[in-house]
């Protein structure tokens, strides 16, 4: 796992290790809390700037998760009642296929960050909510997020055939 801050990095391993698969985890470790508290638009953008540049690796996958976490600074944490799937999708959304749009579905798959993200919903929650953000993507591209692109990387060939 790397932060926000630390995507140089990784975009140079990625480059470094070109064929070497690289799994990018909780889409890029954004952090909206301490330093970064209030500077969100400026973390977002050298998010989002990392995350084109790791685009241009075929090597890099990306993990679509993590964002429920505290380190994100969100004010749907710990919320009571929990936040909906619709409030959740709202918040997440834009990151989320921002990262679908650069790498596409099949370099994207959906990921559980439990117990971690419990503080923002829960685990039915958090899938119903990729299923919300999901909804405008093929089922091919679909299969490719739930399923096939984590099939593919971990090398589980019988369920990469599904």
């Amino acid at each position: 796992m790397v932060f926000h801050p630390q995507l140089g990095q990784l975009i140079d391993l990625a480059r470094s290790f070109a064929d070497t698969t690289i799994i990018l985890n909780h889409l890029g470790g954004l952090i909206g809390i301490g330093g970064y508290a209030g500077r969100q638009n400026e973390a977002l953008e050298v998010l989002r700037s990392g995350l084109r540049e790791l685009a241009r690796c075929p090597n890099v996958l990306v993990k679509l998760g993590g964002l429920g976490m505290f380190l994100r600074g969100s004010p749907l944490l710990m919320r009571e009642p929990e936040a909906s799937t619709e409030e959740i999708a709202a918040e997440w959304g834009p990151l989320v296929h921002f990262a679908l749009d650069t790498f596409g579905p099949s370099r994207c798959m959906f990921e559980s960050n439990f117990p971690v993200d419990s503080g923002t919903c829960s685990y039915r929650r958090l899938w119903n909510v990729f299923k919300r953000l999901s909804q405008r993507y093929s089922s091919r591209e679909r299969r490719s997020l739930f399923a096939q692109t984590a099939a593919r990387a971990y090398r589980l060939e019988a369920f990469a055939a599904q």
